[in-house]
């Protein structure tokens, strides 16, 4: 087994508070990657972009990857395979983790209890209670998190947080959104290198926590498949979904989760379902339907549409504000009084007005807005908060409770499913209810 497979490790979650190196102005920021899988190189070039940043370090199971990384950044990053190497060295101010999701807890809370800041892929977990761990870890050692689920840091759903404070569509009952796929590469069947074997992939070092199996080259490069060491459509995808209602909404935990699905098109290649529908229910008085399947494309990543009493925004690729524009119509219900009452009921202006919009004097009313976005993107916002508070100490906007809450209600669908029963959140604790 790899050192860093199963084994106890040196730094743990009771560790005594780190002491994070603290970055000059006029320093580099410098970076080590945790997992060099195909997220890790888009998160790569988009660091490469801030050119205070330095990466100058990665670690993977699989060797191909690390000599891509090493030539992605021009040979300055030293590659390894234990991910302590990393967050033993001195020099390293932030960790990206960009591993599988079953070894986030571990990389994460050994990383910030060495003192590195550490942005950290969604989900944050792979169980709902590895967020206490981490959130403690972050609060003890003093140092920055940010989720990479960089919805919130866009100008669009930001816009539209304002305009629901603001009261624009009145009160929000309910939010639907979905996320559709129909090809291979949409359900996680990844092509997989020619050369993949035990000789170019560190198969204990993959498994770490998780049950030991003989290798397979399709748990390895399509991990998210197995539930061993992914949550599947709900912690890949609808994760997002959750960030963006949280956020836009200014909430931060849904109360209970119901859900139903099935593993209905991809039966050969995975355990995960590839069809769910969901229904989350908020204590503020709002309900959010979620669905989502791998067997048609229809919508894609579809826009979140928000329900108010005033008007809907549709928040996608745009943001677009569609006003309720409504009017009693009791008429068919009145017709049935007795004809001096229906009369009368219709002589009161106020009545008229509401119910006969005919009767009205000539006028304009305000119709849809539409809102584009321009500059950077999300992303590079995204990025750009998180290296301001490493060497700041400013804050980010999905720090580890943020994170926390938004994977929880990944793993609550789930859970919902398996169980077949409603799922409830205990808010005080911050984990799920008991029963």
């Amino acid at each position: 087994m790899s050192a860093a497979g199963g084994a106890v490790l040196s730094l743990g979650v009771e560790s005594a508070p780190a002491q994070p190196r603290r970055v000059a102005p006029s320093d580099k920021i410098t970076v080590g990657f945790i997992g060099a899988g195909a997220r890790a190189h888009g998160l790569v070039e988009a660091f490469k972009l801030f050119p205070e940043v330095e990466i100058v370090a990665a670690c993977d199971a699989y060797t191909g990857r690390l000599e891509r990384i090493k030539a992605r950044t021009g040979g300055r990053a030293e590659t390894y395979a234990d991910y302590r190497e990393i967050i033993g060295r001195a020099d390293i101010d932030a960790v990206v983790i960009s591993s599988p999701d079953h070894w986030h807890h571990r990389h994460a809370v050994d990383s910030l209890n060495a003192g590195k800041h550490t942005y950290i892929e969604k989900p944050m977990t792979w169980a709902v209670d590895e967020g206490l761990d981490i959130i403690a870890a972050q609060e003890r050692n003093s140092v920055a998190v940010q989720v990479g689920s960089p919805n919130p840091s866009g100008i669009l759903i930001q816009k539209a947080r304002q305009l629901i404070k603001e009261g624009k569509i009145g009160q929000v009952t309910m939010l639907r959104a979905s996320v559709n796929r129909n090809t291979a590469s949409g359900a996680w069947i990844y092509p997989i290198p020619p050369d993949a074997s035990p000789e170019t992939v560190d198969w204990d070092l993959f498994l770490g926590p998780a049950p030991r199996r003989t290798f397979s080259p399709e748990r390895f490069f399509r991990w998210r498949c197995y539930k061993d060491y992914s949550g599947g459509m709900a912690t890949d995808l609808y994760v997002h979904v959750c960030t963006s209602i949280h956020y836009v909404m200014d909430v931060p935990m849904s109360e209970s989760v119901m859900a139903m699905g099935g593993l209905y098109r991809w039966k050969e290649s995975r355990d995960v379902p590839d069809t769910i529908n969901a229904s989350l229910k908020y204590p503020e008085g709002f309900l959010v339907s979620l669905s989502g399947t791998f067997g048609n494309q229809r919508g894609g990543a579809g826009p979140m549409r928000i329900m108010g009493t005033e008007g809907t925004l549709v928040l996608g690729s745009t943001l677009r504000f569609i006003p309720e524009i409504v009017n009693e119509s009791n008429q068919w219900v009145v017709e049935s009084w007795p004809e001096a009452l229906a009369e009368a009921y219709y002589r009161d202006p106020a009545i008229r007005y509401e119910e006969m919009p005919g009767t009205r004097s000539a006028g304009v009313v305000s119709g849809e807005e539409q809102y584009r976005a321009e500059g950077e993107g999300s992303l590079a916002v995204h990025i750009r908060e998180f290296l301001a508070a490493v060497r700041d100490g400013t804050h980010t906007v999905e720090d580890s409770m943020v994170g926390h809450h938004a994977a929880a209600c990944a793993h609550m669908i789930n859970l919902s499913l398996d169980r077949e029963a409603v799922v409830r959140w205990d808010a005080a604790r911050h984990t799920l209810a008991a029963g």
